[in-house]
This record gives C-alpha cells, sequence and structure tokens, in this order.
C-alpha cells in the first residue's frame, strides 16, 4: 500500500542564484516554451500517477502563463526537516520533490527535482493556488524570493484539489518572451495522446483561441491524424503497448508506399518530447531492424552480399515511440536525449519481439515491407560503389572527423570547416555528399598572423585544415587542392565572427595562392528568422531584420510576425541549414579577396598582431563603437 503524499514524501538534494547565474544550463533561453513544458510535465506525473484527469493552459493577454490541474494538490504542510512548507520547498530549492525514490510516482518526468524551481527563479512573479482537503490555499513569489507565506484563503469542496502554477517570465533572462505557439499546441496535444483519457485544454485569450484535446484511443489516432493525405503502406498501422515492472513500451508505426518529406517520428520518455532520441529510439531501430532481418532471412529475401541496416528499414517509416521507464537518465535538464542504456535492451527485445509476431501473421505485408528496405540497401550499395572517392592527394591519411564528399571535380566540391561538433553534425545532414565535404573545428583555432608556416603546422588543428585540403601553410604550389571552394562556416553570433576572423587570417598569410586564385570563401548564415503568415525570411543582423519586420509591418491586416534568433549552427534543423548556407541556389556565401588597394594587412596586424596590443587598445577606445556584429 503506497504511503500517504506529504512533506516528507520531499527530498531535497541545496538557493535559486545557480539558476540566474547560468539559466541556459536549465532551460532553454531562446523562448518561455520550456519553461511551460517544466510546469506541464509537473501536471502530466500526476496523471501517469492516476491522481489527474485534466490539465488547462492559459496564455493571458498581460503575459502570465497559467498551468492548473485536478491532481492532489501539492503538500502544505511543514517539512520535518527542513521546517517549511512543502510548496515552499519545492519553489525554492534545486533538487526538491517526491520523486526521486519512486514511492509516489512509479513513472515520471521531473526526475531532477529542479523544473518548477527553475520557473520560479526565471519568473518575474509567480503565484501558486492549490485545492487541498477542503480548502484553497496561494502563496506568492517575486524574481523567485518568497513574496507572501502560504495562505488560506478559502474553501472548497471536499473533492475539489488541484495545483495551478501562474507565471510572468523574466525578459532579463529570454531572447523573446513571444510564446511559439504551434509547438506548444503540438506538445500539448501529444502529451493528451500519450496519456489517453486525459483532457488537456488550452486557451490563448490574445487569440481568443480554444482547444481541448482527449484520446481515448492514444497512439493510433495521432498517427492517422498526422499520416492524412499520405499512401500508406500497411491499412492497419501496426501497435504495441508493453507493461513490465520499471518499464514501459508504447508504439504504433506504418510506412509510406512513396517518398515522402517529413514523415512523423516522434519519441517520447514519460511523456517528455525527445528531440534527440537516445537509447529508446536505438532500441526501438534495432528491434526492428532485428525482425526484419529474421523474416528476410527464414524466407530467402535478401540478396547474396547485400547488408541491410536500421536505416534502410526506417526509412519512409512514420512512427511514434513512447517509453516509461522508472529512473531515466536524461542528457541534460532540457532532457532531449535518453541515456538510459538498461532501457535500451528492454526496447529492443519488446520490438522484436512483437515485429517477429506481426510478420508471421501478416506474410504477404511483411515482403512487401522486406522489399522497401532491399530496395534502399540496393540503391545505397549502388551510390557507395559508383561514388567512391579516390584520393587525389598524396601525403598523410585524411582526418577521421572529415566527411568527405564523393567528386573529385573541382569545379563543384566544396569543404565547409564548421564551427563545433554539433554544427558539424546538422551541416552533415543537411550537405550534398555528391560534391560538399564537412570538417569540424574544435573552437577558435590558433592565432597564426604573426607565426611562421613551419611554426602553425605543429598545430594539430591546422596540420588536419593542411591534409584535408591537400595543400601545406607557406607553399606556392596548389596543384594538389582537393576541393575546388574552402568554406568558412561558422556562428552568426561574436565568437563565430572571431572564430572566422581567425581561419580568414590563416589563409590570408599562410594559403595566400588560395585567396588570390578564388578558392576561399566565407558562408554567410543567418541570425534570425522570420515568419510571417506563410512566408519565410531569414536575416543576418539586426538591421536586416529591423528592414524585413518594417516592410511586413506595412502589409494590410497587421500581419502576425514571429521571429526566431539562432543560437548557433547547431540549433537550426538540417532543412533550415540547407537552404540558408548549404544550398547553392538559395545560400549566401562571399568570396575571400585580396586586392593590391586593400590595406588588409595594417588591419590584420592591427586585429591580430601581439606587438600592436597597445595601439589595438587605443583604436578600441576610440573606435570600438562604431563597430557592428
Amino acid at each position: 500500500m503506497a504511503k500517504d503524499y506529504d512533506s516528507q514524501s520531499i527530498e531535497v538534494l541545496s538557493g535559486l542564484d545557480p539558476v540566474r547565474k547560468r539559466p541556459g544550463m536549465y532551460t532553454d533561453t531562446t523562448c518561455p516554451n520550456h519553461l511551460i513544458q517544466e510546469v506541464v510535465d509537473n501536471s502530466i506525473d500526476e496523471a501517469l500517477a492516476g491522481h489527474c484527469s485534466t490539465i488547462k493552459v492559459t496564455l493571458a493577454k498581460d503575459g502570465m502563463i497559467s498551468v492548473g490541474d485536478d491532481g492532489r494538490g501539492m503538500p502544505i504542510d511543514i517539512h520535518p526537516e527542513h521546517k517549511v512548507s512543502g510548496v515552499e520547498l519545492i519553489m525554492c530549492k534545486l533538487h526538491a520533490g517526491a520523486k526521486f525514490s519512486g514511492e509516489d510516482y512509479n513513472f515520471s518526468g521531473g526526475l531532477h527535482g529542479v523544473g518548477v524551481s527553475v520557473v520560479n527563479a526565471l519568473s518575474q512573479k509567480l503565484l501558486v493556488e492549490i485545492k487541498r482537503a477542503g480548502k484553497q490555499f496561494e502563496m506568492s513569489f517575486e524574481g523567485g524570493e518568497k513574496k507572501s507565506e502560504l495562505t488560506e484563503v478559502g474553501e472548497v469542496g471536499a473533492r475539489n484539489s488541484g495545483t495551478s502554477i501562474n507565471f510572468q517570465p523574466d525578459p532579463q533572462y529570454f531572447e523573446t518572451l513571444q510564446i511559439q505557439t504551434e509547438a506548444l499546441k503540438h506538445l500539448l496535444k501529444a502529451k493528451a495522446v500519450l496519456c489517453p483519457g486525459l483532457t488537456i485544454h488550452y486557451a490563448d485569450d490574445k487569440k481568443g483561441e480554444k482547444i481541448s484535446w482527449n484520446y481515448e484511443n492514444g497512439l493510433i489516432s495521432y498517427l492517422s491524424e498526422a499520416s492524412e493525405g499520405i499512401d500508406l503502406l500497411l491499412e492497419e498501422s501496426i501497435s504495441c503497448s508493453k507493461l513490465a515492472k520499471d518499464n514501459a513500451l508504447d508504439f504504433v508505426l506504418n510506412w509510406s508506399t512513396n517518398p515522402v518529406k517529413n514523415l512523423m517520428g516522434e519519441s517520447y520518455v514519460n511523456l517528455i518530447p525527445t528531440a534527440q532520441g537516445g537509447s529508446h529510439l536505438n532500441g526501438f531501430k534495432a528491434g526492428l531492424l532485428d525482425a526484419v532481418k529474421e523474416f528476410c532471412e527464414f524466407r530467402n529475401l535478401i540478396p547474396k552480399g547485400l547488408k541491410i541496416t536500421a536505416d534502410d528499414v526506417i526509412q519512409h517509416s512514420t512512427f511514434v515511440v513512447s517509453s516509461k521507464l522508472s529512473n531515466p537518465q536524461f542528457a541534460g535538464q532540457t532532457k532531449e536525449r535518453l541515456d538510459s542504456k538498461d532501457h535500451q535492451s528492454f526496447v529492443n527485445s519488446t520490438t522484436k519481439d512483437v515485429l517477429s509476431i506481426w510478420f508471421n501473421q501478416h506474410t504477404e505485408e511483411g515482403e512487401k515491407l522486406a522489399e522497401l528496405a532491399i530496395a534502399s540497401a540496393q540503391a545505397r550499395a549502388r551510390e557507395t560503389k559508383v561514388v567512391d572517392r579516390k584520393k587525389t592527394f598524396q601525403g598523410p591519411a585524411l582526418p577521421g572527423k572529415l566527411s568527405d564528399c564523393n567528386s573529385t571535380n573541382l569545379e563543384e566540391t566544396e569543404l565547409f570547416f564548421v564551427e563545433g561538433d554539433s554544427a558539424g553534425g546538422s551541416a552533415k545532414q543537411s550537405r550534398e555528399r555528391k560534391f560538399q565535404a564537412i570538417m569540424p573545428l574544435r573552437g577558435k583555432i590558433l592565432n597564426t598572423w604573426d607565426l611562421e608556416s613551419s611554426e602553425i603546422i605543429k598545430s594539430i588543428e591546422i596540420k588536419d585544415i593542411s591534409t584535408a585540403i591537400g595543400v601545406n601553410p607557406g607553399s606556392p604550389d596548389i596543384s594538389s587542392l582537393r576541393y575546388g571552394k574552402v568554406c568558412i562556416l561558422a556562428d552568426a553570433d561574436s565568437d563565430g565572427l572571431h572564430i572566422a576572423t581567425l581561419l580568414c587570417a590563416l589563409f590570408l598569410r599562410h594559403y595566400k595562392p588560395l585567396v588570390i586564385a578564388g578558392h576561399i570563401y566565407v558562408a554567410m548564415p543567418p541570425l534570425f528568422r522570420i515568419d510571417c503568415a506563410k512566408e519565410v525570411f531569414y536575416a543576418l543582423d539586426e538591421d536586416e531584420k529591423e528592414s524585413i519586420v518594417r516592410t511586413l509591418k506595412a502589409k494590410p491586416g497587421k500581419p502576425k510576425i514571429d521571429i526566431q534568433r539562432f543560437k548557433g549552427l547547431g540549433e537550426m534543423n538540417p532543412s533550415q541549414l540547407r537552404e540558408t548556407v548549404m544550398d547553392p541556389k538559395t545560400r549566401r556565401l562571399v568570396q575571400l579577396t585580396v586586392s593590391p588597394s586593400d590595406n588588409v594587412n595594417s588591419m590584420m596586424d592591427l586585429l591580430l598582431s601581439k606587438k600592436n596590443a597597445g595601439a589595438r587598445k587605443e583604436w578600441l577606445e576610440k573606435r570600438g563603437k562604431i563597430v557592428t556584429v
């Protein structure tokens, strides 16, 4: 029998200053969407535990955000050790919650105990309303600090219980207070889908919009809605629902008969969306692959020498995977990737068992699926054989982090030096593999402006750059160049511009023949994305953003304008990166050129030479304010 849910349930693992100093470690500071998700997740945990049937999310006209539920209500009694109410402990202490032990919540998302305390820390004001034991209580906070004590304000029915958190995000911690409403509605709808029987109400008072979601049929209905207009291979999607002691898995799966862009492929852990996947998604793919291979091998369907991969099987599929486990290990507080390795084996074996049974019962449809996977594997094998690049650079082995292209034609080949592994991963997904190569760099490279070419090659990073492009620093011979375009691709912020400047200095000082021959380019990624109705615009900087916004505001009807500021290249999804940076038809690429009249050497001396530190300081003091980023 479960013990009472009271203040003794709460364990403290120490104020909120760390959140205010480094909010990006605890939440997504692009906009307040993640704060709303943190509060909603607490209500969802009540629903998962069987104590909540309704959640209401309201965006008020004055900027206040309200999330309420009909759960048990936060504990109001005094904690025996910390001598404050359970409400105050939850709202003001990091790592305080009732979910560490697993006694009050078998499956939950709020396992770090920092969710609502982070919301409190990053809000100008916050009001907690609690209905419990036939009474209503309130407690208010400002800037994360207690403004009023927990106070009884009235009586309610004995069966009337729940928690409502009303908060106003503090603009100093966010790039914009504009809520991404479409993303929020998608999240709430998904929560309702993943928790059958739960009703979620959404209201946007500014737009006068009200929506409610309730899915008794859960994932199957969700997938059917999302796949409307797509020809699906299976008349009835494959579905699974398995509950074990510490793990649970639900999934629904189907395939499109034709290649379709942006097919649904979503994964969740304890109803929290995991945009970057993780061990549960890896287990799902591995189990699916095992079942398909077993079916194909039993029926001798795979041609000799052909190897089928998980990507071949999952290609053109549409699916939703919902995992639940009692102690999930996430990568970071924003919980976008699951790292629980033991759960992977559970998902793998469960998926394989379900799919194996399905294949035995649906052999004709199974053969159609096998044909899709085999066709994908054959196409991949043909591409690999045809376009395997011949090495034109005679010398050291190519750097392991270089993702090479297939072509050897200097008229089309391009190499992008990208800032960091995260952006490198996005760029690899965005590139055209036939002629675009990607090589991630580790932050800021060596300042080479004052150094000799024989010295800089001692740097591993610069040695890798030299090996990748096929030309040694200081060499006048560029006949061994491996790419027609060598492109510098860094973030649009100040750090990115610093990295781009150091790379420009490297090429100007030590690879000048490449610059003179027109082989060096600088990519211009956008800093902002601007959405207006169905139109999308990208802006390189503040000035261009303001110009676009002014033009849009001049349109009749006062169109709604949403502005997103990119923190970096790694934040862009592959399609955005492809459109703005990689696609020759739509990107902005600036060629690095030098003419005899340019005063480039003296300017680079001023900016980068160690011997000019005094002159650089004086220039910054007098003229630094004219520089814009």
